[in-house]
């Protein structure tokens, strides 16, 4: 699988992530594209199957492949730029952790409370963030502002795709009363505001990591004043609004 399909398949399934990226410059794009494909393929695998057990053996697949990569094997059925990025320095563990939190995706189970939630969206999200950012060249200190934002970025998308998994008959939400929602999005919003006022911490080559996060303000103001669109499925930015801020990220960098 060559570069260019690896693009063709995050603009399919993850036509947000495909965007962002496009924001960045080729050196960043190549970097990019074979971890937004992979996550595609741990978002995907618990709904492989409608019995869990079998969703579970398809995510354990992956975090065997990913702890393998890790540990310097090359692995059959994972794509040479994914392999050659984690010889490069790819944090394969991170993403075998985010491949392992994905497991409460195969059961119609709800959180335990918020922190587990919290936890989940640290996980796949944030560890997502963390380890393309890391590898396009981000410090170590860094790492507080990235997940910051990626925390934010997950969980606009996460009430983005309340309806979607409620008819899946999965309890996405810990509370789901519209103050609780109100109140959940002004926590994601307070977070991305102190990744914005941290923004220095990251430099600009591993920006592009962060351009991810480029819907999540828009839409958690949206949650924030009228929760009950998230129920409704009625969270989206206009067409204006995406263009402004898709041109802030490709001329000033600016997530």
């Amino acid at each position: 699988m060559s570069l260019a399909d690896l693009a063709q398949k995050v603009e399919a399934g993850d036509p947000v992530r495909f965007l962002a990226t496009m924001a960045a410059a080729p050196a960043a794009r190549a970097q990019l594209w074979p971890i937004y494909a992979l996550n595609l393929e741990l978002a995907r695998a618990p709904w492989a199957s409608a019995e869990p057990m079998v969703a579970e053996m398809r995510l354990q697949w992956w975090v065997d492949a990913l702890e393998g990569l890790a540990a310097g094997r090359r692995v059959a059925g994972v794509a040479p730029e994914l392999a050659d990025l984690a010889e490069q320095g790819l944090d394969c563990r991170l993403l075998a952790a985010a491949a392992e939190a994905r497991r409460w995706d195969c059961w119609a189970e709800p959180f335990e409370d918020q922190a587990a939630f919290d936890a989940h969206l640290d996980a796949t999200s944030g560890h997502l963030m963390w380890a393309a950012a890391k590898l396009l060249g981000a410090p170590q200190s860094a790492e507080p502002v990235v997940r910051d934002l990626a925390w934010g970025a997950g969980l606009a998308g996460w009430l983005t795709a309340v309806p979607a998994l409620e008819a899946r008959g999965r309890y996405p939400l810990v509370d789901g009363r519209p103050a609780a929602v109100a109140e959940l999005a002004r926590r994601g919003l307070a977070r991305v505001a102190r990744a914005r006022a941290s923004r220095s911490a990251v430099p600009a080559m591993a920006a592009p990591a962060l351009f991810a996060g480029w819907q999540a303000r828009g839409l958690l103001r949206q949650a924030a004043a009228a929760p009950a669109l998230v129920a409704e499925g009625g969270l989206q930015l206009s067409e204006f609004s995406r263009r402004i801020t898709l041109l802030q990220l490709a001329f000033f960098a600016r997530w």
